[in-house]
């Protein structure tokens, strides 16, 4: 490139300027130096861009808007770009509540989910591809219709008010939900793209998940109670019949507002409802409540078997004790009976003993002649006597004290030894105060 020398002129002073007496020099200039400047920056850019392709101004900024067009449209292609419909471009503007403002902008895939800058990507790239300046300069003679659907879906989808209330009708971004058949083998991966569409509707964020076969019963019983008592912002105002807007006609538009408030309450009921059946139909496939149930059905039969069991031993140790305590009842009878009859034995024996010793003792005094000497006849008296005195001192004596004087006297036949052993006996009885001196008519004399 070949250098360039330009002259200028240095710029002619202002009327009145008083530098020149003013004017102190402190220093020198110095000497000046040639540099060689070459030309850049985007505008030398373009003029060498004419120059090379031989193009005018005009020329040039049409081959460079296009440029720029195709630009944004690589740009956005892999994000916001999908066929359209023919049928779509021919829609009319002003029908632009029966028109999906999503599939308009070629946002169908994303809907509620597109962000506020997708929108408006989609947006300038519609226009710069049906922008009625574009098309009447390509020669097309299609109307602006469909630029204006562009235009009208834009609005409402940056409005945050009128995307909420489009978003609260868009039968398109819902999922129908699965047939009893299809989820007996994929229950979770049909049900939960179904409740990630519904819970755009929650005023409660975030949604519960639906989760697997390993959740616990308190995630799924916390996912069904959410879902059982959802709390929805969906409205239905989009749906509502124009208003009309002049003031002449004010029951008119009275009459059209209390209709659009009824109907919006009616579908929301009806919203309600299909919502209500369709976690019901959830519910009744997921095997997961099943399991729960069964788990808690055997834990009450467990609990219920348990109780049963508990009965019935109480039961069983209560007659197992009744039965112990008759047994010991007839134990302690029978024993009772028995110390009875060994007691009665024993007491008749004793008896009988008793007996038998009085008969001893009664003999002792008839062998010892009654106590006279031996050869010597007893008068009827004497006899009286002396049995009278043995009768009185059995009497006072002890059972056993009569059976140790009875084996003293057993046998015993000489008057003065059964005298002196009677003696004996009378004189213990008086010692202990049980006979009186005198009591004895023949015993006590036999003592003395």
């Amino acid at each position: 490139m070949t250098a360039v020398q330009v002259s200028l002129p240095l710029p002619v002073l202002p009327q009145g300027w008083s530098g020149e007496k003013d004017f102190k020099g402190v220093a020198q200039l110095s000497s000046a130096t040639q540099r060689n400047i070459e030309p850049v920056g985007p505008h030398f850019l373009a003029h060498a861009r004419r120059k090379r392709h031989h193009r005018t101004f005009s020329e040039d900024e049409r081959i460079q808007a296009q440029e720029n067009v195709k630009k944004v449209e690589d740009d956005d292609a892999g994000e916001i770009s999908e066929p359209e419909n023919p049928l779509m471009l021919q829609r009319d503007a002003k029908d632009w509540k029966g028109q999906d403002h999503y599939a308009v902008l070629g946002l169908s895939k994303y809907r509620y989910k597109a962000t506020e800058s997708q929108i408006k990507r989609a947006h300038r790239k519609k226009v710069l591809r049906h922008h009625p300046d574009k098309k009447a300069a390509a020669g097309s003679s299609e109307d602006d219709s469909f630029f204006k659907c562009i235009q009208k879906a834009t609005e409402i989808l940056l409005d945050p008010i009128k995307r909420r209330q489009f978003d609260s009708v868009d039968e398109a971004a819902d999922v129908e939900p699965p047939s009893k058949k299809q989820t007996q083998k994929n229950f979770f991966k049909l049900w939960n793209p179904v409740f990630e569409s519904e819970g755009r509707f929650s005023k409660d964020q975030p949604v519960p998940k639906l989760g697997d076969d390993s959740s616990t019963k308190e995630h799924v019983e916390n996912f069904y109670n959410f879902w059982y008592n959802f709390d929805s912002w969906r409205s239905f105002e989009y749906q509502d019949e124009d208003v009309p807007d002049d003031n002449e006609n004010r029951d008119q538009k009275r009459h059209v507002e209390r209709k659009n408030n009824n109907a919006r309450k009616k579908k929301k009921t009806e919203d309600t409802a299909r919502l209500r059946a369709l976690v019901d139909d959830c519910m009744a496939g997921d095997e997961r409540i099943k399991k729960f149930k069964k788990e808690a059905r055997a834990g009450k039969d467990k609990k219920r078997l348990d109780r049963e069991a508990a009965e019935k031993k109480e039961k069983e140790d209560k007659i197992k004790a009744a039965e112990e305590q008759e047994r010991l009842r007839k134990e302690a009878e029978e024993s009772a009976k028995a110390e009875k009859a060994e007691g009665k034995k024993a007491k008749e024996a004793a008896k009988n003993a008793l007996k038998k010793n009085k008969r001893v003792l009664k003999s002792s005094v008839k062998d010892a002649n009654y106590l006279l000497p031996a050869g010597q006849e007893a008068p009827a008296k004497r006899i009286d006597d002396v049995l009278n005195d043995v009768e009185a001192v059995m009497g006072k004596t002890e059972p056993e004290d009569v059976a140790l004087l009875a084996s003293r006297l057993n046998g015993l036949k000489v008057a003065d030894e059964v005298g002196r052993i009677w003696g004996e006996q009378v004189k213990r009885l008086l010692d202990a105060g049980k006979l009186k001196e005198g009591d004895m008519k023949v015993l006590e004399i036999s003592r003395g």
